[in-house]
């Protein structure tokens, strides 16, 4: 098919042609930009869990401790491209494997294994103990339940009619039922320690003949928070006294009576923790329920408290720095692993030698805590 065009169309053509090559420039600029997004999302996604094992440069910064050199020299006259030595690979460190040696603490079931005959084959003598062999393996005891009976017996006196007498009863966690403290405990373990469903328990029950409701683990576990509360309590206190502490929130969906539907609720975690730089207060975390995560939320936690708080970019933590605060002053201490993600970010970007410099002082700074975290666990193992 031969179309023809008049020489008087050829400007509208042009002028269309011209829109066309616009149009697709634009559309090209926008298919780069959610290129660098996609593999910066899959990078905070996929990516290691710990920033610190990140590859930013070509071939180096692998944040490892102790696999860093001292601290860059200021910047000179040099091209601003100036290509990248790679840093020296650190001692890989020998894995953590129970190959041979067993936990000590863990109870022995000696096992001894007696030649069939102990006579000399060549003279009939008595053969003497020389020596022996040691071979461990790991054993396991199945779960097994039980069923623990009191036993109360009533004493009367044959010549009284009322002089009975009988031990009292003991006391049980939940009154009136048939649950002991360690299947209390065991049920507690298993759903908040090792992510175990109630309905899962019930299963395993069911397995040993024992047929429940799901509904009465969940009484067994509201008891059992019951019973923890006071202890929870004091915890907070203890947390709240050291002059140093962590928060974190994250999100937890929560089904209210009548609603289908879950709700975004969030844990709130007030943690301290001195041990990488074997400083004095002990580990302990605290977890907080709240239906949100604003700055009133963060406010109303924090109302008696005053320190240093470690947090990280989120911006309700900022109020808090606030001078005329009634509670008390608050400095804030942000996170470093989120500073140092924007300059990578950056530096993929647009591979900016500004943003390759401040990852490299990053990296300083990691190989410091780094010495800093070896010298307080040779310390606590000595």
């Amino acid at each position: 098919m031969v179309v023809s065009v008049k020489s008087s169309d050829t400007p509208d053509l042009l002028s269309l042609l011209s829109v066309f090559m616009a149009v697709a420039a634009s559309q090209a600029e926008q298919i780069t930009a959610l290129k660098d997004e996609n593999t910066a999302l899959k990078a905070l996604v996929f990516g290691s869990r710990s920033e610190r094992t990140t590859v930013i440069l070509q071939g180096q910064l692998d944040l490892e401790f102790g696999d860093l050199g001292p601290p860059p020299e200021p910047a000179n006259d040099a091209p601003a491209q100036a290509p990248v030595t790679a840093s020296p690979q650190r001692e890989r460190r020998q894995a953590r494997r129970n190959l041979g040696r067993l936990p000590l603490h863990l109870p022995r079931i000696d096992e001894i294994i007696e030649p069939r005959h102990t006579a000399c084959p060549c003279c009939a003598g008595a053969l003497h103990r020389i020596g022996e062999e040691i071979a461990e393996a790991l054993d396991a005891v199945p779960a097994i339940l039980r069923v623990r009976r009191t036993i109360r017996p009533k004493y009367a006196c044959r010549a009284c009619e009322d002089g009975v007498v009988q031990a009292p009863a003991r006391a049980r966690p939940i009154s009136g039922g048939m649950v002991t403290t360690a299947l209390l405990a065991s049920v507690a373990v298993w759903k908040f320690s090792w992510s175990m469903p109630l309905s899962r328990q019930v299963s395993m029950l069911a397995g040993h003949g024992v047929h429940l409701d799901r509904s009465t683990l969940g009484r067994w576990m509201k008891k059992a928070a019951w019973w923890l509360r006071p202890l929870y309590e004091r915890l907070l206190v203890v947390v709240h006294r050291a002059d140093r502490i962590f928060c974190d929130e994250t999100s937890l969906p929560v089904r209210r009576p009548g609603l289908k539907r879950t709700h975004k609720a969030q844990f709130w975690a007030h943690v301290m923790d001195d041990r990488p730089w074997g400083g004095p207060s002990p580990p302990a975390v605290v977890y907080i329920h709240a239906d949100g995560r604003s700055h009133r939320e963060i406010e109303t936690q924090l109302a008696d408290w005053q320190g240093l708080l470690q947090v990280d970019g989120y911006a309700v933590y900022k109020k808090l720095a606030h001078p005329d605060r009634t509670g008390g002053p608050i400095t804030l201490a942000f996170c470093l692993a989120h500073a140092r993600r924007k300059f990578v970010e950056v530096h993929q970007q647009t591979s900016s030698p500004i943003a390759a410099d401040i990852i490299r002082r990053f990296a300083a700074i990691y190989a410091i805590e780094g010495r800093i975290r070896g010298k307080s666990a040779e310390e606590r193992r000595a």
